[in-house]
Parts: C-alpha cells; structure tokens; sequence
C-alpha cells in the first residue's frame, strides 16, 4: 500500500505568533539580549513552517539597554526597567491569544517570563479559567517578589498548577522561597532516578489540573553545557540531547500547551550558533515534530 503524503503529518497546525523579548537587565553576564535573533537565524520560522505551522514574527518588544539607565538595588539593579518591559510584554501577548495565535516567545533572560506568564494567565483570567506553568531549568529563579505584580493581580498560577523541572542549582534563599511556596520540584536527580518520561507525565497532570493548558518556560540552561553552551548560566549536570528531546515531544504528546517560551540563548559565548538551533530543534519537538 502506498502511503498519501498526508499519512507522513500527524501535526495539527497552529497559528503561531513569535514575539522577541531581547531583554539582558536581569542578571550579571551580558549578551542574551541577542537571543533572539541568534534564534531567528537558526530559522525557527522556516522551519516551523515546514511542519505545517502558520507562522508570523511580531518584531520585538522594546527594551532598554544597560547603557541608558542608572543602576539601582544591587540585587535588583534594573528593576523598573524589566517591569516596564515586562508590561508591555505581558498586553502583546493577550493580543496575541485574543487573535487565535500561540506565542512563541524569545528570551532575552528569564526575567522576561514575568510578562509572558502575566499576559498569558489573565487572558484566560477573563474568561474564568486558570493556567498552569512548567518552569524548565537549571535554576529556581524565585527572587523577585515584586515582579509578581504585573498587571495587578496575583497569583498569576496556583502553585498546586506550578511545576519546576530539572533544577540542579539552587541558593539557600531560594530553597526556603521554593518551600514557602509550595509548588511543585522535580530536581535533576528525580530525572536521573525515575527517568525524563515519568516526571514529564507527572508535572503535565500537575500543571493542568483544572486548567485551561499551560505555559512552557524553557530555559536553555537546562540542557547540559556540553550542547547548550551558549546560556546566561551554564551549570554541568543538565538534560542531555536526548532527554531534552523527549520532555517536548512528551509536551507536544498532550497537546494543552498554551504558548512557548525559550530563553537564556547567549551567541556571545556559543559555538558557531549551536545552542540557538538547539533552541529550534526543541520548539520543533514541541510543536509535533517527531522522528517518524
């Protein structure tokens, strides 16, 4: 029997929207902020296309850079100014769910998911429904409390719907931030002992229950240095390729993802553009790619 070339498709399109976030006042090492375009050039649209996608770019949202602007809290230092980003983000991606499109959303550093997930949760806010959030990295990120603020209402995500995975470097404060919260942890070594497809299953039942879907908050850090070395934060001990691989296919699978976003891709510091095509294959894999 001769298969049809419809047979060779099993990706249902979606109408996607990618929104750059070139924003690197979040952290002491600089270059993310060309995230976005090294993703970009690794022909993230084209390829996406070929799947069967319908694809738009949305430009990027506009950010200030560390030249403009005083330094404030040392802990802190550009905190109204990623606020003010994080805004603007936040309202572009309820437009861009209002318009039927998921969001593809290019970091710039992991700052810029304070807007993605605050645009994203009162989206569906408006139409009584939560979200839940998969937070994949190597680090927890909980310290910045203020940023929790934008658009003016809170909690973004219950944390019962808030799952890490993957986190292998954490600071004291915020493992007592992590325990006061209660959201849900898989570390590397719940990966390394039960295996990336149980705990993928297992934080995608967490993240959706009673949710409309959820927010996918990818830090490349997560994957090990040794294919992702280009990140804001390389930390050894990662996912490997593989692995990687499988936990957005795994996403693709269920198939209630919401909107994407993928950060921490720093050219600076990469080899010849290797971790942001990295970052196209695994949006590929969560946007139904698969091998056969």
């Amino acid at each position: 029997m001769t298969p049809t070339t419809a047979s060779f498709s099993s990706v249902i399109p979606k109408k996607i929207r990618v929104i750059g976030v070139p924003l690197d006042l979040g952290q002491s090492r600089r270059g993310v902020d060309m995230g976005p375009s090294a993703v970009r050039v690794a022909g993230l649209e084209a390829r996406l296309e070929a799947l069967g996608h319908m694809v738009e770019d949305g430009g990027n949202v506009s950010v200030a850079i560390a030249e403009q602007k005083k330094e404030g809290h040392p802990h802190a230092k550009y905190l109204k100014e990623i606020t003010a980003t994080c805004v603007k983000h936040a309202e572009l991606m309820i437009k861009t769910l209002e318009s039927g499109k998921v969001p593809i959303v290019l970091g710039g550093d992991h700052s810029v998911a304070a807007g993605t997930v605050a645009g994203v949760a009162e989206f569906y806010r408006r139409q009584n429904q939560k979200i839940g959030l998969i937070w994949i990295d190597a680090h927890s990120d909980i310290n910045t409390p203020e940023l929790a603020n934008i658009l003016n209402f809170s909690p973004k995500v219950s944390p019962e719907n808030c799952v890490l995975v993957g986190v292998r470097d954490i600071d004291a404060v915020e493992k007592e931030n992590v325990r006061q919260a209660g959201i849900e942890v898989f570390t590397m070594r719940d990966i390394d002992e039960r295996g990336m497809r149980t705990v993928m299953e297992e934080a995608l039942r967490m993240a959706g229950r009673g949710t409309a879907g959820y927010h996918i908050s990818l830090d490349m850090d997560w994957v090990d240095p040794e294919d992702a070395p280009g990140v804001g934060t390389p930390v050894r001990g990662g996912a490997t390729y593989r692995e990687a691989h499988l936990a957005m296919e795994i996403i693709a699978d269920h198939g209630r993802m919401l909107s994407f976003e993928i950060v921490e891709v720093n050219p600076v510091i990469d080899e010849h553009n290797r971790t942001a095509e990295l970052a196209v294959e695994l949006t590929l894999s969560a946007f139904g790619k698969k091998i056969l």
